[in-house]
C-alpha cells in the first residue's frame, strides 16, 4: 500500500512539472509590419493568441521576447501556405524567444536565443486558426 502511494504521489508531481510551459515576457509588444495587409486586425490578434496559447503550453524554460506578424507577406505568400497545407487560409507569424539552461523540452540549446522562429497558421471558412507547423525558417 504504501508502494501505491508513493507511486501516485510521484505520477501527480510528474503531471505539475510536465503542464509547466514557456512564458511571454513582461510588456512584450506584437509587431504588425506597415503594409498591404491581406487579414483584419481582428483575424491578426486570434492568430497571435493561438501562437501565445501553444507556446505557453509547449515551450518549458522558454521567454518569448517578441512576436510579429509582416504584412507584406501579402496574400500570395499566404495562399502557397494555405495550399501546402490543405487550408483555405494560412498566416505565418515570426517570433524570438530565449532558452533557459534547461534546454526547454530538451531539443532546443540551452542558454540561448532563437530569432525568426515560424508560425504557420491555417483555417477554414474564417473559422479558428490551428497551428499547423513551426520552427526555424
Amino acid at each position: 500500500m504504501k508502494r501505491l502511494v508513493w507511486t501516485m504521489v510521484m505520477f501527480i508531481l510528474l503531471l505539475t512539472l510536465s503542464a509547466c510551459g514557456g512564458k511571454l515576457s513582461e510588456g512584450m509588444q506584437v509587431e504588425i509590419t506597415e503594409g498591404d495587409t491581406y487579414y483584419s486586425n481582428e483575424d491578426i490578434q486570434a492568430a497571435v493568441d493561438t501562437v501565445e496559447k501553444e507556446f505557453k503550453k509547449d515551450f518549458p524554460g522558454c521567454t518569448m521576447t517578441a512576436l510579429r506578424y509582416t504584412a507584406l507577406s501579402g496574400k500570395d505568400s499566404n495562399t502557397e501556405w494555405a495550399t501546402q497545407y490543405n487550408a483555405e487560409e494560412a498566416m505565418v507569424l515570426y517570433s524570438d524567444f530565449d532558452v533557459d539552461s534547461s534546454g526547454g523540452d530538451g531539443s532546443l540549446n540551452p542558454n540561448s536565443t532563437y530569432t525568426d522562429w515560424s508560425w504557420v497558421l491555417v483555417r477554414e471558412n474564417g473559422g479558428a486558426w490551428k497551428i499547423a507547423t513551426w520552427g526555424m525558417g
